[in-house]
């Protein structure tokens, strides 16, 4: 007579591959539906598009929210900051013209999905981030993509990346009054800088800065809305974390 609680057994190992089957499809299905929403959008970069495809915003956000990583909205991760909507990654990305011999200068890691599309496109990423939390956790989520072209750094992303200039592109992912000009004077002739910029969270534009030699012209791409880029670093207090 065959054993009941053997039968069972093999009963809950063949369900449990056709849940994780279920679960990989309709994320899938999320995601085209999200490239085809992008698409009537007005991103029209296949290469963008690719990337976008390529990099799985599920990894990038926290447990709880990995159900709408497919969503285009913004997501919390943590620290006071935000992972941009899936529309306004690919916007600036393709606003940046990446080739694939060109490095990037990236102002705030986050929680390393912006960067994990740049690194699809272009030679090199540099990805400055204030803190300490954020990066650790973006690091170990390149590793686990292999994504080996990515070189991050702790640091205050307003003052770029000195070692780095001049920069073929550099994008910002935080809003700040006005530009840094350490970061618009650090661009190579024919470079672009991709940041928002405004005061007011109501009122920010994303705007697209060229250096044409020793000229640089300016072009607005939208109303957008970003975390403020802050200076410095964050400040530790006796007996507590960062702040």
């Amino acid at each position: 007579m065959a054993d009941p609680s053997s039968s069972s057994r093999t009963e809950r190992t063949r369900v449990t591959p056709n849940a994780v089957s279920l679960a990989e499809t309709a994320l899938v299905q999320k995601k085209l539906r999200l490239l085809m929403e992008l698409r009537r959008a007005g991103i029209g970069d296949v290469r963008v598009l690719g990337a976008i495809e390529k990099t799985p915003r599920e990894k990038f956000v926290p447990p709880a929210f990995e159900d709408q990583a497919y969503e285009n909205v913004a997501l919390p991760i943590g620290q006071g900051q935000t992972v941009s909507q899936p529309y306004v990654v690919a916007l600036m990305t393709e606003k940046l013209e990446l080739g694939e011999r060109h490095n990037a200068l990236e102002i705030g890691t986050g929680s390393g999905y912006q960067t994990a599309v740049l690194a699809r496109l272009c030679r090199r990423v540099f990805s400055v981030e204030r803190h300490r939390e954020l990066l650790r956790d973006a690091e170990r989520r390149f590793g686990e993509l292999h994504l080996r072209n990515i070189v991050c750094r702790f640091g205050d992303g307003t003052k770029g990346w000195p070692e780095q200039e001049p920069y073929d592109r550099v994008i910002i992912t935080a809003a700040a009054p006005q530009v840094p000009a350490t970061l618009i004077e650090g661009l190579a002739p024919g470079g672009i800088l991709v940041a928002p910029v405004g005061e007011d969270h109501r009122d920010q534009q994303l705007i697209r800065i060229r250096r044409h030699d020793d000229a640089f012209s300016t072009e607005n791409l939208g109303l957008v809305r970003f975390v403020p880029l802050v200076a410095g670093l964050p400040r530790r207090t006796e007996g507590r974390g960062l702040t």
